[in-house]
């Protein structure tokens, strides 16, 4: 009986694996719209869809970072410049790419552009600190989506939200969590409402990458520029020494840091090319072996965890 019970295991595994190889049939006629494609996983994902045969439009923030791209690729793939956060700009896009896909629908939206804001503790930041990321990774996203999924519910294609670690454990003060929770949830009621449609909505959470979001040098200047704002009292209780410690806390992290941003397009690949994508793609080691399994975790160990790697503050009791 064990051993037919271990038999249908390893079946069912080998018909799970099988499942998820099969591909779809046709990609050189299906269009695929990518946002922030100036630098990351955008660009490596525009300029690899490009090569794999897709139509792809390639949506760039700078004139800068469009035409470096274009000078990278063929002349099938377009470029538009695309300000998430401009309400009118992204009406219009829609109705560009509307005009171009024509009737063949578009078959795949990848949101992928995105913010990191400033990651400090909460008591150093204002409300405002918390809009820039929340304006582009949630609010830029769900505008994008609600434009574009006409076009996709035309192809029965694919939406691909990239989100991110953060959006199961926040471990920073900032907008940025909070943005990325917020996506998760988005991402969960539209995966659920495009079910009847045939549109397929997958999520994909990366770890940390070196791309120029996670730039450690950036990250320290904006938390330098929060703190020479703070109040005298704010300053007392973190300590002078506060950002030189932290610092040094970052670089001693940089080993864990993916420098492979093909992980996270392999993931953006198998979501629009399978017949049977997932719902959910995790990318990095880090976020396998250590965010992901503690986001299962009960509280009380990722915050014991967590804090470990905070700095500790001078005088936390002279408030």
């Amino acid at each position: 009986m064990l051993l037919v019970l271990v038999f249908l295991l390893i079946l069912c595994g080998f018909l799970w694996n099988y499942k998820r190889q099969l591909k779809i049939a046709d990609i050189t006629d299906k269009y695929i719209f990518i946002t922030g494609c100036d630098t990351g996983f955008g660009n490596l994902a525009a300029r690899t869809f490009d090569k794999r045969g897709f139509r792809v439009i390639a949506a760039c923030l700078t004139e800068s970072g469009e035409a470096a791209l274009k000078a990278q690729t063929s002349d099938r793939l377009h470029t538009v410049l695309l300000d998430v956060t401009d309400p009118e700009n992204v009406k219009r896009t829609g109705e560009w790419v509307k005009n171009h896909v024509g009737e063949k629908g578009l078959w795949g939206l990848i949101n992928n552009a995105g913010v990191v804001g400033v990651l400090a503790p909460t008591d150093w930041l204002t409300v405002e600190d918390y809009r820039e990321p929340i304006e582009v990774n949630l609010f830029g996203l769900i505008n994008v989506t609600l434009h574009m999924l006409p076009m996709v519910k035309k192809a029965q294609g694919r939406v691909i939200n990239v989100s991110s670690i953060g959006g199961r454990l926040a471990f920073s003060g900032g907008g940025y969590a909070p943005s990325k929770y917020a996506v998760e949830g988005f991402n969960d009621s539209l995966r659920r409402d495009m079910k009847a449609f045939g549109v397929h909505v997958s999520c994909i959470e990366p770890g940390l990458f070196q791309t120029g979001m996670s730039d450690p040098v950036k990250a320290t200047e904006k938390k330098c520029a929060v703190w020479k704002q703070l109040s005298p009292d704010i300053k007392q209780q973190y300590g002078e020494a506060y950002i030189e410690k932290s610092l040094a806390k970052l670089k001693s992290s940089a080993s864990f840091v993916n420098v492979d941003l093909s992980l996270v397009v392999e993931c953006m690949d198998h979501a629009l090319t399978s017949l049977f994508p997932k719902s959910r793609y995790i990318a990095g080691k880090d976020a396998k072996t250590f965010w992901i399994p503690l986001s299962h975790m009960p509280a009380v160990l990722q915050d014991f965890l967590l804090l470990r790697q905070k700095v500790e503050l001078a005088n936390p009791k002279t408030v």
